[in-house]
């Protein structure tokens, strides 16, 4: 397995010593029941491509599809066994999954995109499904990719099915909240955070590493809500302004140059310099593995929040606990995503189309909620653990107890 696996690994060790968890649980916990590997062809072109299911005791699968340069089988379990995590902890009906192919969308054009959507769906749609295993977009996978993908599955088992994939256009039965879920759960998180911890709103100096569509939609709901960011992100750089960035100037240089990085009126960054600002909360919502056993006896912000998926490893957010400050688990600040998809899947299968307020409501009652039970977890675990920690125990003790219900333990 991969070094992110082996963080994972460490923290199922850990959750084994608390929980006395038998060989057998750690077993169930730490290996996918299904990987589907193949090798797609496009234009003469191949890519290796993957449909993994981690764990289907609470229900189907479910987890998105990335298109990455750098997608690899290792990376791809990780995923899927973090998103077992996620829907155990959020309490839905879901196993965990994970797909990707290796390749990069950036310079293909949109017909290229396509071949390479339907064939992953010709490669895979056996084992997809709304009872299943059920897709939804992820890393430089969109609506329109989604769109293609659910077409050629509807091809194949010839028949409409539009909760067999989340993530989809509006008029295709997609959900309206879908378009920014991950960073409004992530909002209601920080929120709360503040909140909890009393802190002085108004002092608050915030940055945040990944532009993209998640912090991108975090750092405009934050500025709305006067909460000051003063550096953002993304892959080719940052900007740094100890006086406050102004998130529509931002968010201009962005679609005109590409890059954050030319905005003029800021100090230019690196990604690196980005985790080391004298800052109060620091968002990561780039890629795995960013806050590593190298670099955090730099990071001076008490509380990190992760909006991307594994970026403190194991040994880092340790020593970032010891230190006394707080990393609040992607497993819990991401969840807006998933929970959302789980709206848009009860919408499709039941044909019945609820109303956006409740939806957002239901959001923030839900992430609300996953906070409280975290804290109060926390709290009342003697001797201390992480927030981190506190999450995988809950997630893995309703597994667990699937699990055993379904006779397999």
């Amino acid at each position: 397995m991969s070094a992110t696996f082996d963080n994972i690994r460490q923290y199922l060790k850990k959750v084994q010593e608390i929980a006395s968890l038998s060989p057998r649980e750690v077993k169930i916990l730490s290996t996918p029941r299904r990987i589907k590997k193949t090798t797609l062809k496009v234009e003469r072109k191949t890519f290796p491509a993957w449909r993994i299911l981690f764990n289907d005791a609470l229900g189907p699968g479910k987890g998105g599809i990335r298109f990455h340069p750098q997608a690899s089988q290792d990376e791809v379990v990780s995923l899927a066994f973090w998103m077992m995590i996620k829907n155990a902890l959020a309490e839905l009906p879901y196993g965990g999954a994970k797909g990707a192919v290796k390749f990069d969308p950036k310079n293909a054009s949109p017909k290229f995109q396509e071949a390479v959507s339907r064939k992953y769906i010709d490669a895979f749609y056996q084992v997809l499904g709304e009872n299943q295993d059920i897709p939804a977009p992820d890393v430089y996978t969109d609506a329109q990719i989604i769109a293609w993908m659910l077409d050629e599955y509807e091809k194949k088992i010839g028949c409409h099915a539009p909760a067999a994939i989340t993530g989809k256009p509006l008029e295709l039965g997609g959900c309206q909240l879908r378009l920014d879920a991950t960073a409004q759960g992530g909002f209601y998180i920080i929120r709360e955070m503040i909140k909890t911890f009393r802190l002085p709103k108004s002092q608050l100096k915030i940055a945040i590493q990944g532009f993209g569509n998640a912090g991108a939609n975090l750092a405009q709901m934050l500025e709305k809500d006067h909460l000051k960011i003063v550096a953002v992100s993304d892959s080719q750089g940052g900007t740094y302004q100890t006086s406050g960035l102004k998130m529509a100037e931002i968010k201009k240089v962005k679609e005109e140059t590409r890059s954050v990085t030319n905005y003029s009126p800021g100090q230019s960054i690196t990604n690196q310099e980005i985790l080391e600002l004298p800052v109060d909360i620091l968002i990561l919502a780039a890629l795995e593995n960013q806050i590593t056993e190298a670099n955090v006896s730099q990071v001076k912000a008490r509380y990190i929040i992760e909006i991307a998926n594994g970026p403190v490893t194991y040994q880092a957010e340790q020593e970032l606990f010891a230190r006394k400050k707080l990393v609040v688990p992607d497993v819990l600040a991401n969840a807006g995503g998933v929970i959302v998809s789980y709206f848009e899947w009860c919408q499709n299968r039941t044909g019945n189309i609820l109303e956006m307020s409740y939806l957002v409501k239901l959001l923030e009652e839900k992430m609300t909620h996953n906070w409280e039970k975290l804290t109060t977890l926390q709290k009342e675990t003697s001797p201390p653990i992480s927030l981190k920690t506190a999450a995988y125990l809950v997630a893995i003790k309703r597994i667990l107890a699937a699990e055993k219900l379904r006779g397999r333990i």
